[in-house]
């Protein structure tokens, strides 16, 4: 079975950004009938916090992703001992005891030697009484994996064949000095014990695939197949996050955009497919690809963030809009179907609906109170339908010789109070002929 996860830290809130994966991960594996997994590598403890972690769960369930099962890295670490142990036993993971201020002067050295800044195992080369001497002095080992150095090919599903060459890096560290993981030992053994199928992530990761596939192998885990999507920057190519205040999803909640708005942006972005509505992730899912995502830049614009969330409204069946309208005391398909073609975001229908309700004040020019006078004597009589306004407009146009927006523009702000607003040939009958009435005064 496709098992895909998601694994973000809880660390800090969801952006756009970071719902790109969470949400292709979640069209990949419901569209093979997958397992999606949330996994919080929440190793970092200093940083991890649960008001982050409950900001997780709650962005992706407003996204609409619901995980077949949770874990925490924090719940999990008698796993990621058993493998250091075994990496250990097997020669891949040794102690190494430089001082971060030690390992900055040998990259320094190699700088000016114009030589890559890469590890020099020296640490392999420490004899039992020179290990035990730092310990004496009080120093703590930090462990690294030792590379094969070596190249190492895989299939990107995403931008296809790669391959990374592990002799132009250091031996990765994978535990630090005071015995806490960092993320790559326990991500791979985590994908081994939860049997994932598919890595999908940011290429910001295609860098250290070589590491992880070696480290797979040395655990002796089934490796996984990799997509590495291209990233959402600004329009400057600024990545986004670095600017999480204004596109974080809980503010982007906040704002009033509708999740479906946020998932389109977020996947659509960057790909070879329109970005065009869909109902939900179900219909989104039937046209996602990972084919379809693009070798180049995800550029973001947040105005088509506004016209999508704007489209989606316009085309909300009332059956969906109704329990969002009840407690507004909104409830009336009538009055949706007028006023929605007018939402910017779903907020937006309570003042909207003070164009029925009033109060309003009407806005008449000087030049037009005789032309308003003519239109209250011609007002139709009820009952009152979506032929009203062409009938009442015809009848004025014949009376006063007035056309174009000079017949129209004059009725709409006496109406409505604004110079722009829902189509008047469905807002009147929801107004009525007596508040019409007292508007045209």
């Amino acid at each position: 079975m496709t098992t895909v996860r998601y694994a973000p830290s809880p660390t800090g809130r969801l952006h756009l950004g970071n719902a790109r994966p969470a949400l292709m991960n979640w069209l990949f594996a419901k569209s093979t009938g997958g397992r999606y997994i949330l996994r919080l590598d929440d190793t970092d403890a200093a940083r991890s916090t649960e008001a982050f972690a409950e900001g997780i769960h709650t962005d992706l369930s407003w996204l609409g992703i619901a995980p077949d099962l949770k874990v925490r890295q924090s719940d999990r670490t008698a796993l990621y001992d058993a493998a250091r142990d075994k990496l250990i036993a097997a020669g891949r993971l040794y102690p190494a005891y430089e001082t971060e201020e030690e390992l900055e002067s040998k990259r320094a050295r190699a700088r000016l030697l114009g030589r890559p800044p890469i590890y020099d195992r020296a640490a392999l080369q420490l004899t039992p009484e020179q290990k035990a001497k730092y310990e004496a002095e009080g120093r703590k080992p930090h462990w690294r994996f030792k590379l094969d150095g070596r190249p190492v090919a895989f299939n990107d599903l995403i931008k296809g064949p790669q391959t990374v060459n592990t002799a132009s890096m250091s031996d990765p560290v994978l535990l630090r000095a005071d015995g806490s993981y960092l993320y790559t030992l326990p991500s791979v053994v985590d994908d081994i014990e939860l049997g994932i199928t598919h890595v999908i992530r940011g290429e910001d990761h295609v860098s250290n695939t070589g590491t992880q596939i070696e480290i797979f192998e040395a655990l002796g885990g089934k490796v996984p197949a990799f997509a590495h999507h291209n990233l959402l920057t600004g329009a400057d190519g600024e990545g986004l996050s670095k600017r999480l205040g204004s596109l974080s999803l809980a503010e982007l909640r906040e704002v009033g955009y509708e999740p479906m708005a946020v998932a389109m942006a977020a996947v659509l972005t960057g790909t070879s497919l329109p970005l065009e509505p869909y109902p939900d992730l179900s219909a989104l899912g039937r046209i996602f690809t990972l084919e379809a995502v693009s070798h180049g830049s995800a550029r973001f614009d947040p105005a088509e963030l506004s016209s999508l969330n704007a489209r989606i409204l316009h085309q909300m069946p009332y059956e969906t809009a109704k329990a969002r309208l009840e407690p507004l005391g909104l409830a009336s398909e009538p009055l949706w179907l007028a006023l929605r073609g007018n939402l910017a975001v779903f907020a937006d229908i309570a003042d909207l609906a003070t164009l029925v309700s009033g109060p309003v004040t009407p806005v008449v020019a000087d030049e037009d109170r005789e032309f308003l006078r003519a239109a209250r004597e011609l007002l139709p009589v009820e009952p009152w339908d979506e032929t009203t306004w062409s009938k009442w407009t015809e009848a004025l146009k014949a009376a006063t010789g007035r056309k174009g927006r000079g017949l129209f523009h004059p009725l709409r702000l006496a109406v409505t109070g604004r110079e722009q607003g829902p189509e008047l040939k469905s807002l009147l009958p929801l107004v009525g002929r007596t508040a019409c009435l007292a508007r045209l005064l």
